[in-house]
């Protein structure tokens, strides 16, 4: 694997690329606004452009590159071979600039960037991959100007349990193989939790305050390590491991220690509240401690599914391969006081409207993803209707849960 990688080393990703606007005062100055720079040097007529923005003059905007001259496939070719492999994730790591002349007024830019070096295979607290680095020389009418080095990890995520700990590879209730194929171990494989098993939220705090139907005690946690105040005792099979999602499959949610509690919920369909044991306020979404007072122990409360739309936006752009714009994404205030963004389903997008009420239900996405979706109309809190056709339930990005958002 690694030899097949390093033949992308020293091969052109753009070459002769252009900027799509020379240096310019109003992007310097949205820069500096944004950044909070008053520097003199960045005003006036004889303005030079703030080193920091040299990759700025290089972007494609909203349009990409797609089309552009200049840009080659290399880019596109070693993503799917490391796709192909497991490495389906992918983070920004760190950047390097070198500046060599400063950016004024009137500039036009050019560039040519390069695949400088992919690493051997490294093991991460987010999982096992490869870093990439690539670099980018820019120009100013011909002259260097400066270079960048762009580094991120591709990789394969580390299997984890609900509560945020690391599991072997091999082992059960994991949410992501954690090894690249070709790596010495298994692409990623199946790895859900048998059904037959009670899955119990542990409820950790004082009694339970009246505010809405208390969520009971389940039994104790399995043995072993203690359980930190506030997490949970075992897992549901949500976002768990499978075969390399395809390029349309549904984002799958983030679930760590802070927010595990909510993702069984969902399993059981439930849409739990956090509750602070000390002052007794509501929060969402989840968190390790109590805004209002501080207090680090909670219990839950389950919500009655009733709600209201808040505010909304219909998404049109940009477009996703798991999404089917347009599509509504909302605000939802609940019955019980807080908010979360999901989606607005049962009414056509441009009929949604503020004030709206909607109810809960859950819907099943895939054998794996089980989403909360809010419905506009009359109805009880529920699961979708059989055979409803699948409707997206959240903003990509946010994994079209919750977690994305909330107060």
């Amino acid at each position: 694997m690694l030899t097949k990688l390093r033949e992308f080393e020293g091969r052109a990703a753009t070459v002769g690329g252009v900027g799509r606007d020379p240096v310019n005062a109003p992007m310097i100055r949205h820069w500096c606004e944004a950044m909070g720079d008053t520097h003199p040097a960045y005003r006036g007529p004889d303005a030079v452009a703030p080193p920091t923005m040299l990759q700025a003059w290089t972007m494609g905007g909203l349009a990409g590159h797609t089309g552009r001259p200049g840009r080659s496939d290399t880019n596109d070719e070693l993503f799917a071979l490391l796709d192909g492999a497991g490495c389906t994730s992918v983070v920004a790591t760190d950047c390097e600039q070198e500046y060599v002349r400063p950016l004024r007024l009137g500039d036009e830019i050019t560039f040519d960037s390069m695949i400088e070096s992919v690493s051997e295979r490294k093991t991460t607290k987010l999982g096992t991959g490869y870093f990439i680095t690539t670099r980018m020389d820019v120009r100013a009418g011909g002259e260097l100007a400066g270079t960048h080095r762009f580094r991120i990890l591709k990789y394969a995520p580390a299997r984890r349990n609900p509560r945020g700990e690391e599991v072997p590879a091999g082992a059960r209730g994991s949410a992501g193989s954690g090894q690249c194929a070709g790596m010495g171990g298994a692409a990623a494989t199946d790895s859900t939790v048998d059904p037959a098993v009670p899955v119990d939220l542990a409820v950790r705090g004082n009694s339970a305050v009246p505010v809405g139907p208390p969520v009971p005690v389940g039994p104790p946690a399995p043995a072993g390590p203690p359980v930190p105040a506030g997490t949970t005792g075992s897992a549901i099979p949500v976002g768990t491991a499978g075969a390399a999602p395809s390029r349309s499959s549904r984002p799958r949610p983030v679930v760590n220690r802070d927010n595990a509690g909510f993702w069984e919920g969902v399993g059981r369909h439930r849409l739990l509240i956090q509750r602070c044991t000390g002052c007794g306020t509501l929060r969402f979404p989840w968190l390790p401690g109590c805004n209002a007072c501080g207090g680090p122990e909670w219990d839950t409360v389950e919500a009655s599914g009733e709600g209201t739309v808040y505010s909304y936006v219909v998404m049109h752009h940009p477009p996703f391969p798991a999404f089917d714009p347009p599509y509504a994404v909302g605000l939802i205030e609940l019955a019980e006081g807080v908010r979360m963004v999901s989606n607005v389903v049962g009414v056509p997008h441009d009929r949604v409207r503020v004030g709206m009420p909607v109810l809960l239900e859950f819907r099943q996405y895939d054998e794996e993803l089980l989403l909360p979706v809010f419905r506009a109309g009359a109805g009880r809190a529920g699961d979708a209707p059989a055979g409803e056709p699948v409707t997206p339930a959240g903003a990509p990005g946010g994994v079209g849960g919750p977690s994305g958002g909330g107060s």
